[in-house]
């Protein structure tokens, strides 16, 4: 089996007009994907090495130094398939594609020798 790194992706402007959507409007809504995200996982959970988690802020080193920035990541995770497009497949319909402008990658992951 190979690994893959997936991650979950929603613009931050999609991100930012969310939170100022009416609280109310906002628990429901997140509640109903809270509940298929669980059955997703609950259907999928022997593919997961590590069922991730969701990411907090973002620091960009390069070398000029550090500072604060912003992506659209916003979770990752761990699984194996047996190929990239298996892998992939599987993410079809998941529930966090109801974002808008949201997106699912999956990498595979390769072993650095000497590292």
């Amino acid at each position: 089996m190979k690994r893959f790194l997936v991650t979950y992706l929603a613009p931050t402007s999609v991100i930012d007009d969310w939170k100022k959507t009416e609280p109310e409007k906002r628990k429901e809504a997140e509640a109903r994907m809270q509940g298929e995200w669980r059955r997703w996982m609950s259907d999928h959970t022997r593919m997961f090495v590590d069922k991730g988690a969701g990411v907090g802020k973002t620091k960009c080193v390069t070398a000029q130094g550090t500072s604060d920035t912003r992506n659209a990541i916003m979770l990752y995770a761990i699984v194996e398939a047996e190929s990239h497009e298996a892998a992939a497949k599987t993410f079809e319909g998941h529930p966090h594609l109801q974002i808008p402008q949201s997106s699912i990658e999956v990498m595979e992951i390769h072993a650095l020798s000497g590292m």
